[in-house]
């Protein structure tokens, strides 16, 4: 999720010193984002990020420890923007409603900054962060899973937490394939998304014909 704009976007309310530390952080982040779209991650120095963001080497470690940090932070840049986009929805329609918006969302924020999105989940899966991140998707999905549930809109066969989880890899598979193809048509993501969800909701068996005995 691309923050350009954002340092014009500090609250007033906080002093000019940490207005300036906000704004450097931002200036940071946003240089090394374009520096990783244009030549990639690895062949991106820290020398090159504190220079187009027109401040010293050792301005950048006040900020970030490690180049990686950079990628923690898209992460959280990302989760943020999607709790903003749901934040609407306050639990409102249904469970099923409310995961399509949730794989709306996702897939649209990927395909609005295709080239950074593919630069950064590279970087992202090569660090390792796939394995040792926190599972806020799957826990979002989850807590959907059970509203829906104690609604009575889904069964209760499977536990939430593997909905949750089911969910999750849903959108990182789709994820990596879509990057890996950067030259498809526009809302391929969104559209694969949508059609996974439609799947995992109302499965591949088709209603019992005449005669026939459901299990």
């Amino acid at each position: 999720m691309s923050t350009t704009g954002a340092v014009d976007q500090v609250p007033a309310r906080l002093g000019r010193r940490e207005r300036n530390k906000i704004r450097t952080k931002e200036r940071l982040y946003d240089a090394a984002l374009t520096l990783f779209t244009e030549q990639g991650y690895d062949d991106t120095s820290i020398d090159q990020i504190a220079e187009r963001a027109d401040v010293a080497r050792g301005t950048f470690f006040n900020y970030f420890q490690h180049k990686e940090d950079l990628l923690s932070t898209w992460g959280e840049k990302r989760r943020n923007a999607l709790t903003t986009a749901l934040a609407s929805d306050s639990g409102g329609g249904s469970a099923a409603e409310r995961l399509r918006r949730c794989m709306t969302v996702l897939g649209r924020m990927s395909e609005e900054h295709q080239k950074e999105t593919g630069a950064l989940l590279t970087a992202w899966v090569r660090a390792g962060h796939p394995l040792d991140e926190e599972p806020y998707l799957a826990d979002l999905f989850a807590r959907i899973a059970a509203t829906g549930m104690q609604r009575g809109e889904f069964c209760e066969r499977v536990a939430p937490e593997h909905v949750g989880n089911a969910l999750r890899d849903i959108y990182l598979g789709a994820l990596y394939r879509w990057c890996g193809r950067p030259d498809g048509p526009a809302g391929t993501l969104t559209k694969e998304l949508l059609a996974a969800l439609d799947l995992m909701l109302y499965g591949l068996v088709s209603p019992a014909t005449p005669g026939e005995t459901a299990r």
